[in-house]
């Protein structure tokens, strides 16, 4: 019977997978993984851990990993707010400590495999996009070791979000009410705002200047980093008749720069290369696919060159429409159709 490790969330998605996997054959160990420090969340969700690994016979661990995450996700949120950038956790919390725990255990518990409840599937060696378009988090998983796509297994991928919860609760009924379960949040260690953390090291409360493309003084804001590029709101404009956007952040000088939507427009994205393969560029090849510049954007159509900048690789991306609201940090992720090609983190280059 072959052996998977399967990262348990405590959540209806996570503990379905438990069900699916041993239902097709394989010896499930679970796993729950302490990131964040909400204790009340940690025991709620591992007595639902426990539950299950009663209701189905299952071994599992609870494993301490929140100096792993404090160092590699909730510090890396902070500072990228801090430097003006648009950070993307979760882009950068399955690689660096999902995954990379998830393969370490495997491998020391003699586990083949390594599950997931994430929307997303397995083709071509490739993540792909999951049935269910409307929860895919392909998007979120493009930094993932080539080395480790063939020994993962998402059983949700071929499923749809909404039909899931009903079946779940009928084949598990230790689980309760489909009431009791909200949706997981898109980042864990944020309650309601992310200035709410950003309070507990920063002062986000620093009233500034609003300028326009050229640098007059339009406006004021309530401290740079209260805003993303590409938001319309939060800022006064002295005499505006109409719609401003944030173009920059300006964190040296507390300043914001604000224009018009079509100010906002951009035909060319650039990245650094985290997981799109060099060798596909090699005698100045271009690469014709789609991209995405943000979870929920859609896909663009793009001309791709691979440039190599001292020790950095960086993705330029010739986009044959426009992007609108494209921020530092966030990812940029490339698709051939609903396969994931590679990617890496915006920036200017």
């Amino acid at each position: 019977m072959k052996k998977v490790l399967l990262l348990m969330s405590g959540g209806v998605d996570s503990s379905y997978c438990a069900y699916l996997l041993q239902k097709q054959g394989y010896s499930v160990y679970g796993i729950y993984l302490k990131l964040h420090d909400k204790e009340e969340k940690h025991d709620y969700y591992t007595r639902n851990i426990q539950k299950c690994a009663e209701s189905l016979n299952i071994p599992y661990q609870i494993v301490d990993e929140r100096e792993l995450f404090k160092k590699s996700v909730y510090d890396y949120f902070v500072d990228s707010y801090k430097k003006g950038l648009t950070p993307n956790p979760c882009a950068m919390c399955n690689p660096n400590v999902k995954f990379n725990i998830a393969f370490k255990l495997a491998k020391d518990l003699g586990c083949e495999f390594v599950a997931t409840g994430h929307y997303a599937q397995i083709k071509n060696g490739r993540i792909a996009q999951a049935v269910d378009t409307h929860k895919d988090q392909s998007y979120f998983l493009f930094g993932l070791k080539p080395e480790w796509i063939e020994k993962i297994i998402f059983p949700l991928g071929d499923k749809k979000k909404e039909e899931i919860k009903p079946i779940a609760l009928k084949e598990l009924p230790w689980l309760g009410t489909l009431e009791t379960y909200k949706d997981s949040q898109e980042i864990c260690f944020v309650e309601n705002s992310y200035i709410d953390v950003l309070k507990k090291h920063h002062k986000t409360e620093q009233k500034g200047d609003v300028l326009d493309s050229k640098g007059n003084k339009i406006g004021t804001h309530k401290g740079y980093m209260q805003y993303t590029i590409g938001k319309r709101k939060g800022f006064t404009i002295k005499g505006a008749l109409t719609p401003h956007y944030v173009l920059k952040i300006n964190p040296q000088d507390n300043t914001i720069i604000a224009g018009s939507k079509e100010e906002l427009a951009t035909n060319k994205v650039q990245a650094l290369n985290l997981s799109l393969p060099k060798e596909w560029f090699q005698d100045n090849k271009v690469l014709d696919c789609e991209v995405k510049i943000r979870y929920k954007s859609h896909k663009i159509p793009a001309q791709i060159t691979l440039m190599s900048n001292g020790n950095q690789d960086i993705i330029t991306a010739n986009l044959k429409e426009s992007a609108y609201g494209v921020a530092n940090g966030q990812a940029l992720v490339l698709y051939n159709g609903n396969e994931v090609l590679g990617g890496g983190f915006i920036g200017d280059f």
